[in-house]
């Protein structure tokens, strides 16, 4: 099986939540990328590499469930980011590029922690049935 099968495959039988895990994992490789290109002036790079983080974005922003109370506090907070990557991107600014990093990696850490919890919770109520 090739590696673009595989990737293919796994994306194809993922789980929402790990749909979401997947998604903040690219947005962090994109921003790093856009981070590389910009420290060596690649600037076509840098562009390519940032939009590919907000597309992301964006797109969390679309699918996100808005039935929990969460989501309001989320979609703000998202919003935030893109803009952010926005100005990254037309200032070549280092230190906002980090800063969204650190935004999205604190998403992802806390997503795993979901899924783990999830998972968790139903392997022990299949367990009781």
């Amino acid at each position: 099986m090739s590696i673009q099968a595989y990737q293919n495959n796994s994306v194809e039988t993922a789980s929402p939540g790990e749909l979401t895990l997947m998604l903040y994992n690219g947005c962090i490789k994109f921003i790093k990328a856009g981070r590389k290109a910009m420290e060596n002036k690649e600037i076509e790079k840098k562009n390519t590499n940032i939009q590919k983080a907000q597309n992301i974005i964006q797109e969390l922003m679309v699918t996100m469930n808005q039935d929990y109370a969460v989501s309001q506090e989320i979609l703000p907070l998202y919003d935030y980011m893109n803009r952010r990557l926005v100005e990254a991107n037309t200032k070549n600014d280092l230190e906002i590029l980090d800063e969204v990093q650190g935004l999205a990696v604190e998403f992802r850490d806390t997503w795993k922690q979901v899924i783990l919890q999830t998972r968790q919770s139903q392997h022990a109520q299949s367990g009781q049935a």
